[in-house]
């Protein structure tokens, strides 16, 4: 069961990889360190030494209408940052 959405590819996590070898991913808010550890490991085909994660809400989003504002809570995200053993790294733009 794919628990990866997506790579973290901005200018601070851009500058985190260059500084710690680091990557950011935007998981499934249910999968746990231990399932996003073997899951980088199996499709990029390195070894993960360490796995952060962090709970974050989407943006609040509001709708101006002829019936009045009407807003609604987006659904709740979870980022992991995978730290890599040394000289091991992952190319995101390998495949385009």
């Amino acid at each position: 069961m794919g628990f990866i959405i997506k790579p973290l590819v901005t200018e601070k996590m851009t500058a985190l990889t260059e500084a710690n070898n680091r990557f950011g991913f935007i998981v499934r808010p249910e999968a746990n360190k231990l399932e996003i550890k073997r899951e980088v490991e199996a499709l990029y085909n390195v070894t993960v030494a360490d796995v952060n994660t962090m709970k974050y809400n989407g943006k609040l989003k509001v709708r101006y209408t002829k019936a009045g504002i009407i807003s609604g809570k987006t659904k709740a995200f979870k980022k992991a940052i995978v730290t890599l053993k040394e000289g091991d790294t992952i190319d995101f733009y390998s495949n385009i």
